[in-house]
């Protein structure tokens, strides 16, 4: 079987950082573009095996398809504000870059809790305008069951958890929300630890949800017992007082695990906060790992152990999804995983 290659083979045969490679293939950061071409050739001689991804759409697409329409509109419909601490920012870099180079602009909607409440759209959509929908950070089943009802493509990134047993007339795209969490429960019990934990508002999204099975298959594949007690996941909005929240419930606890799983990087620091206050150290009383590896992850003390989700990889899976279902609109509906990697920070030493 052939080996994988991996940034840290292309930084190794070039002589160059690892985040030099990384800026290089996802096109992030300030980098000289002879040092930026000089990684994507190498790449390519070393059979990377995502290297499509810094493509274009435009030049991968099949001549058989037809050009869409110049000035066509997507609608990006979005529950929360995306600021650059969401994986989604990156992400509508290059979904934007990509849809661009075929002709399509995109425009930004705000739905708000009344949009919600009485299923109306925002003021700032005309869907004469619109060729397709892309949501994010959208999850109130009956509002994306009535976008999905206007005959237009729609694509999810994320969805609600009632998606499962009431499925969207949608394309759906996801993260791999599973593959670290196991490898991180077997590294853990190597380890000898065994009492752990899950932080985080599971009927949230799919992601959260996804994540909250795969900790208690994890325990269940590797033999340990999951106690309730540890699982702080009541339904409670992730909003300015999530980490009161989180510190009340800790207080209440007549005993801690030794690790903390969490949905994501926000909900673990949060937990840190709860945790400080009650005079507890990361990671020497209770290890924690998040999600998203968010900037903040990097540069929190103790730096936070993660899963780290490749943006631009979305953006452009996306892209392609969408333009693919406004041409083929009788495609059958995919629900598509990105990769992520794993990344062991001190919050876990």
């Amino acid at each position: 079987m052939a080996t994988r290659v991996t940034l840290q083979d292309i930084a190794d045969a070039l002589g160059v950082s690892r985040n030099t490679v990384s800026k290089a293939i996802n096109n992030t950061g300030v980098l000289a573009e002879s040092t930026r071409q000089k990684v994507l050739n190498k790449a390519i001689e070393m059979g990377y095996k995502q290297f499509s991804y810094a493509n274009s759409i435009s030049d991968l697409r099949s001549p058989s398809f037809s050009t869409p329409k110049a000035g066509g509109e997507i609608a990006l419909f979005t529950g929360s504000f995306l600021n650059n601490s969401h994986f989604a920012s990156t992400m509508l870099d290059k979904f934007q870059h990509e849809i661009s180079l075929l002709g399509y602009s995109l425009s930004m909607h705000r739905v708000d809790e009344s949009n919600l409440a009485g299923l109306t759209l925002p003021l700032s959509f005309h869907q004469e305008n619109v060729s397709a929908i892309m949501c994010i950070e959208v999850f109130h089943q009956p509002y994306c069951e009535m976008l999905c009802s206007l005959g237009l493509p729609v694509l999810m990134v994320d969805a609600p958890v009632a998606s499962y047993w009431r499925p969207l007339s949608a394309d759906v795209i996801l993260m791999d929300n599973f593959s670290n969490i196991y490898t991180v429960v077997n590294d853990m019990r190597k380890r000898g630890i065994t009492k752990i934990g899950f932080v985080g508002q599971v009927t949230h999204c799919r992601s959260f949800y996804e994540r909250f099975v795969a900790f208690r298959d994890a325990m269940y594949i590797n033999n340990l017992t999951i106690e309730d007690s540890y699982c702080l996941t009541e339904v409670h909005p992730h909003g300015k007082d999530y980490k009161e929240y989180l510190y009340r419930s800790l207080q209440e606890m007549k005993d801690f695990p030794e690790l903390f799983i969490c949905a994501n990087d926000f909900v673990a620091v949060d937990l840190l906060y709860g945790l400080r206050k009650l005079g507890m150290d990361c990671p020497k009383d209770v290890k924690i790992f998040g999600f998203d590896d968010s900037p903040e992850s990097k540069i929190m003390t103790p730096s936070l152990s993660t899963s780290h989700i490749h943006s631009q990889i979305i953006g452009y899976s996306a892209a392609n999804l969408l333009l693919s279902r406004i041409e083929q609109p009788d495609l059958n509906y995919r629900i598509t995983y990105t990769e992520t990697d794993l990344i062991y920070r001190d919050s876990t030493n």
